[in-house]
Order: structure tokens, then sequence, then C-alpha cells
């Protein structure tokens, strides 16, 4: 009886349990990783059907007529590295959505699936915001042109070839914010995980 009333104070100091947390992180955490999956599927999509064919001339031979050029996202080494790492960034964000999935039926293990995933996933949105800026650059010189280095733009001839790209681009924007909010997330999630120790004097 005595042991039970001296160990009381020890119980109040230490405080109330810990409450039990909602799983609602890695439902998001899945959500999240699907978007990623699904913005850099339609980007690679968007991207690798902007090809646009149109007349730039005409020949000065008379059998050959009219010159038609095409516009191609081939054309530029930034959209074929746009292309290359948002196909990277889509089959990422499908395997870690399917291993999220499976984490849901264990929840003891989806933190140290975070702990994992968290140093990939800082390193894709890198690679994926690099893609984007490059691919962007570039598409604002075929909108705007630069008049001091005589870089004519295109856009006012390859109308569609341009909505393309600018919709591929916009399109994996959205994936790397939707990246920068899955690894706010994760890391906010990891921060719960940490001990919090009450130093009583």
């Amino acid at each position: 009886m005595a042991s039970s009333i001296a160990t009381e104070p020890e119980k109040m100091a230490a405080g109330p349990p810990p409450a039990v947390e909602k799983e609602s992180f890695p439902v998001a955490d899945v959500v999240l990783r699907f978007l990623v999956f699904a913005s850099g599927l339609v980007a690679v999509l968007v991207m690798v059907t902007s090809k646009e064919t149109q007349v730039v001339g005409q020949s000065p031979i008379p059998p050959f007529g009219l010159v038609r050029q095409s516009a191609k996202f081939n054309h530029s080494p930034a959209f074929v590295f746009f292309v290359a790492a948002l196909s990277v960034a889509g089959l990422y964000g499908l395997i870690t959505t399917l291993i999220s999935l499976l984490a849901l039926r264990k929840p003891g293990i989806h933190t140290r699936l975070i702990s994992h995933f968290i140093i990939f996933d800082v390193l894709l949105l890198g690679i994926m915001a690099a893609a984007t800026g490059a691919a962007g650059g570039v598409a604002y010189i075929g909108l705007k042109g630069n008049k001091y280095v005589r870089w004519n733009k295109i856009c006012n001839l390859y109308g569609e070839f341009c909505k393309h790209i600018g919709g591929s681009i916009a399109v994996s924007l959205f994936g790397s914010v939707v990246m920068a909010l899955l690894i706010l997330l994760s890391v906010r999630s990891l921060a719960k995980k940490i001990p919090r120790h009450n130093h009583s004097h």
C-alpha cells in the first residue's frame, strides 16, 4: 500500500499516457504519391505528343513547292531531359504508392518506410525541379524570343506545339509542389515520433 502511494507522484510527473496517433497521414501519403505518379505520367504524355508541322517557306525550285518543317520535343535537349526526369518521377510515384498501400495493412512499418522514402523524395524533388526549370526556360524563349541574341520566338508559328509544352510544364510544376508537400508532411510525421522527455527538478 505504501509503495503504491509512493509511486503516485512519479506517475503524475510523468504526465498522461501518449494519445494514440490517428492514422490519417498514411492515407494522405498514398494519395499524394499517386498524384506524383499521375502528374508525371500526364506530363510525359503531353510532352511526347507535342508535334506540329507548319509551312516555313517556299522552295525556289518549282517542283518542290512549299517547305514544311516539324517541331518536336526531341529537338531540344532540355525537353528530352524533362521527359526522362518525369518518367522517373512517374515510375517512382507508382512504386511508392503500391508500397504505401501495402503498408496500410501494417501500420507499424509505415514510419520506417517514411524514413527511407524521404531521402529519395528529396532527391526526386530536385530532379523534377531542375527538369521543370530547364524546360520552362526553353519554352519561354520559344514564346518570347530574345532580341539581344536574335533568338526568334516560334510560338506564333507553332501554336499547338507550344500549348502542349506549356501544359506539360504546368503539370510538372504541380507534381513538384505535391512532392514538396509530401516531404513536409513526412518530416512532420517523423518529428511526432521523436520521444520528448520532461526534465523535472
